[in-house]
């Protein structure tokens, strides 16, 4: 699953990834959890701003479901682009 958002001139590119780890449901057995993969670019520029990011929910451990991973790594993309913007003296 991957989805594209424009965010102040920017686009955050969230891929869902399967990741087989240890659960969030406070067990010990491993379970099926995804990850979020970001890339920001500048719009209408062919080179990203960062290297991708994989992002988890929290502590190591993977997202419960792919919406979860999608909305994380997007509120994600967002922090980093706003502090771009902070450096920016504006």
């Amino acid at each position: 699953m991957k989805r594209v958002y424009d965010y102040l001139g920017f686009e955050v590119e969230v891929s869902v990834e399967a990741h087989h780890g240890q659960s969030d449901t406070g067990q010990s057995r491993y379970g099926l959890g995804y990850l979020a993969i970001v890339t920001i670019t500048k719009a209408g520029q062919p080179v990203s701003c960062f290297a991708p990011l994989r992002l988890g929910e929290t502590v190591g451990h993977p997202f419960r479901n792919q919406a979860d991973a999608l909305m994380g790594g997007f509120s994600a993309g967002r922090r980093l682009i706003d502090d771009l913007g902070d450096n920016d003296g504006g």
